[in-house]
Parts: structure tokens; C-alpha cells; sequence
């Protein structure tokens, strides 16, 4: 079962308000970092430390705003790192319940396929080489797209607005000049 539009962005809507009114704006991207964090500090147990005044780090990232990424680091169950935890299995469990994975047909779109063909391989690139790009825009720009875009957008943070004209501002051109054939 398919939402339609003004149902999905009407829940969507919700879950951001109801997720600022009791938690915090949503952001994700510094998740990531946090993800490299655990995995670093498995490698190397000296990369986060517990000090007396909190937790600091080897790692000038991981160290700034009083330690506090050295501090989700040390303790990965917090609102943020579950938010993003859940978010991917969210996305897995409704490609599974719709049947986007079985159904061979609908696991490539067919605007893809009629511009780019039936491979999968080329697909899966492309989606991890724009998740890539984006994601390292957003840290570059110390950010993330859900924190500027949705988050930013529904506080009316001009910094919000900006980022989303910008993010449209270059995604249509992009989408218009790699999706030229239509369906």
C-alpha cells in the first residue's frame, strides 16, 4: 500500500513537529561521524576517553563542544544515533512490506531503465556516488540536508531557506540533464 502525497508529507510533518516539541530538531549527518567514531575507537581503545569533567577525545572533531561527540561516541544509544538506526530499518521494512525487493520488475524504475538500462551494478553506484556527494556537502557545510532542509525549514531559519533554494537550485538541472528520456 502506496500513501498518497498530502498523506505522506501530513505525517511527515507531524513526526518532525512531534520530534521538536519533545526531543530536538532532526538532524543526521553527524551520526555518521559518530558511526566512524565506534568503529575507531574499536580499533583503537585510546581514541575516546572518559575524563572528569565528560569525555574528550584524540580526535579534534570528536573532542570540540566539550566532548560531546566523544561522549555519543562512548555511548551510541542515544535519540540521534537510534533516530538514524531506526530510519534505515524504517526503509527497509516498508520496501519489504510493498514488495519493492522481491518484485524484480519494480526494484528498477523504469525512468531509470529507459536512461540508464537494467543494471543494477550502475544503479547502486550512482545512488552511493549522490549519497556521497551530498553527504560530504553537508559536512563540509556542517550540516545535513534533513537538519537545514525539514528541520531548518519548519523553525523558519533563513539559513533553512537558503540551503533548500540552493539544493533545488541544483538538483533539478542535474535531474533534467541526466533524466532526459521520460516514460
Amino acid at each position: 500500500m502506496l500513501l498518497n502525497w498530502k498523506t505522506g508529507g501530513l505525517l511527515l510533518g507531524l513526526v518532525f513537529f512531534g520530534a521538536v516539541l519533545l526531543v530536538k530538531p532532526i538532524g543526521v549527518s553527524t551520526q555518521f561521524v559518530i558511526l566512524d567514531g565506534i568503529i575507531g575507537d574499536a580499533i583503537a581503545s585510546d581514541l575516546v576517553t572518559r575524563t572528569e569533567d565528560g569525555y574528550t577525545s584524540t580526535n579534534a572533531y570528536l573532542a570540540k563542544s566539550d566532548g560531546k561527540y566523544a561522549k555519543a561516541v562512548s555511548n551510541p544509544l542515544n535519540y540521534s544515533f537510534v533516530f538514524v538506526a531506526a530510519m534505515i530499518l524504517g526503509g527497509l521494512l516498508s520496501s519489504r512490506l510493498r514488495g519493492g525487493i522481491e518484485k524484480g520488475e519494480r526494484e528498477i524504475p523504469a525512468l531509470w531503465r529507459a536512461n540508464f538500462g537494467d543494471s543494477k551494478v550502475k544503479r547502486y553506484a550512482a545512488a552511493f556516488a549522490g549519497g556521497f556527494i551530498v553527504l560530504y556537502g553537508a559536512r563540509l557545510a556542517g550540516g545535513c540536508t534533513s537538519g537545514h532542509m525539514m528541520s531548518g525549514m519548519m523553525q523558519t531559519s533563513l539559513s533553512g531557506y537558503i540551503f533548500t533554494l540552493g539544493a533545488f537550485a541544483a538538483a533539478i538541472p542535474v535531474s533534467l540533464m541526466m533524466f532526459k528520456k521520460e516514460v
